[in-house]
């Protein structure tokens, strides 16, 4: 099992050395898994099974593994080749790399295989996975199933939590739905809406807009204190992640109204992140308007009416991409409040007719804001107005966020939560969670996250009967 770890998650050096300490009748031959790292389908194709040792089949079910990642077609047609030469737990564990694989996919095909797979030992992935192909093909017996084969500390997982209530409440046991539902309403985050809008409650209700009030004398003293002021000095001199560091410093141990003070402070100081990074922290006295502040509203207003985008969602997206750091740079090379990566940018500016645009402009805060806005319309647009496409499709690319529909109308949510990306799926939930937030408090929109998530259409167009 530690093997299989160390070589899923890439260490191939250090499943070696493991494999080294191992017993010798336990051990894999060695130049047999550097082959099947190197070329898992060659592997299986030049290797003879019959009468194979224990160490021979665990690689071949590594490579089948390998290779599924990379086409669930051919790793299918290997293992039906050589199937007949494994034991029955063994067959087990190859379904189980197989369903995996295809639900990463979202091919059909996967939930099958998991059938197959039986009573095979999963790991957190492949349960989770396991319970997203059933999520797909709508099958809510076999999400109850999925979840219940959880661990009880996976199963605790706020999405684990709602579509498990979804399931109950499919199956007709609504009684259990809402005593899994009910206290999830009460967390403030993406699960925590979907399940309030499960219960019915009124659109909104559960976000309060009271902002927290502190004397002057608590923030001056807050703000005087030296961890607060070389966290503000570290900030002004651009050293961001020294900034952090000492910020979180700061912040341990602090009550709930310190952390708002400190949040107000930090707000204060143009510290966006750092305020959003406090205000948090808050367990039972919460200021959303300080976890979900509104900078730079009034610069926005141009683009949003040249482009007809839509505020709560412009900012639901700015403050998932950089937290409000104008100069926001990430790993890949996005820049600025939007996060635009540089190619984006020269488009935009080149439809847009920006003939003087120049690399170094992306930065500006006036332009960031007008070429992201008009890439957000954009996407938008080819998407049918449709804001669950359109995030993902800012995130991953629209070829991606096409791929990912279904062969039929999708509910919304579980579009979401099937993104086989983690970064995206992720992404997509808290841009449409943070859209709610910034509706309610600009004072928009009274529609809930299931309404906004809506249906996503399929990937092959509907033919009516008359067009038959």
């Amino acid at each position: 099992q530690r093997m299989q770890q160390l070589l899923e998650t890439g260490k191939l050096s250090a499943a070696k050395k493991l494999n080294s300490s191992l017993p010798a009748t336990a051990r894999w031959p060695l130049t047999e898994l550097e082959a099947a790292w190197r070329n898992p389908q060659r592997y299986l194709q030049k290797t003879a099974f019959a009468a194979a040792s224990a160490g021979r089949r665990a690689v071949a079910l590594f490579a089948l593994q390998r290779l599924a990642r990379r086409s669930v077609n051919l790793a299918h047609a290997e293992w039906q080749r050589i199937i007949g030469h494994f034991s029955e737990d063994e067959r087990r564990q190859g379904f189980a790399a197989l369903g995996y694989a295809a639900a990463l996919e979202q091919d059909e095909r996967a939930l099958g295989w998991y059938e197959a797979a039986g009573t095979a030992e999963l790991g957190e992935k492949q349960l989770a996975w396991r319970v997203r192909a059933a999520l797909r093909a709508e099958n809510w017996h076999e999400v109850q199933l999925g979840i219940a084969a959880m661990s009880p500390q996976q199963q605790s997982e706020a999405a684990w939590r709602y579509w498990r209530a979804r399931a109950l409440k499919a199956l007709g046991r609504v009684a259990e739905a809402d005593a899994l539902l009910v206290p999830l309403s009460r967390e403030y985050h993406y699960y925590g809406q979907l399940a309030l809008d499960e219960l019915g409650e009124i659109p909104g209700a559960w976000a309060p807009t009271a902002k927290f009030e502190a004397d002057e004398a608590q923030i001056e003293a807050m703000q005087g204190r030296p961890e607060i002021q070389r966290t503000i000095l570290l900030y002004r001199m651009g050293l961001r992640t020294e900034a952090g560091k000492e910020w979180d410093w700061a912040m341990r141990g602090l009550t709930d109204r310190e952390l708002l003070i400190a949040a107000e402070v930090a707000q204060r100081n143009g510290m966006y992140d750092r305020s959003i990074n406090a205000a948090m922290r808050t367990i039972e006295l919460h200021d959303f308007n300080l976890r979900y502040p509104a900078p730079y509203r009034e610069a926005l207003q141009t683009p949003l009416q040249e482009h007809d985008v839509e505020e709560a969602w412009v900012y639901g997206l700015m403050r998932q991409e950089s937290r409000f750091v104008t100069h926001a740079k990430s790993e890949v090379g996005a820049a600025g409040l939007m996060q635009i990566m540089p190619d984006t940018a020269r488009w935009a500016a080149r439809r847009l007719g920006l003939k003087g645009y120049r690399k170094g402009m992306i930065h500006q805060l006036d332009m960031n804001l007008r070429l992201g806005t008009y890439y957000m319309k954009n996407v938008y647009s080819r998407f049918d107005d449709n804001p669950v496409l359109a995030s993902a499709a800012y995130n991953a690319g629209p070829t991606r966020a096409k791929k990912w529909r279904a062969n039929r109308p999708l509910e919304g949510a579980i579009y979401v939560e099937t993104i086989p990306f983690d970064e995206t799926r992720d992404y997509v939930r808290k841009v449409m969670s943070n859209t709610i937030y910034y509706a309610k408090l600009f004072g928009h929109s009274d529609e809930t996250l299931k309404q906004r998530l809506g249906v996503i259409d399929s990937k092959v167009p509907v033919v009516s009967a008359d067009e038959r």
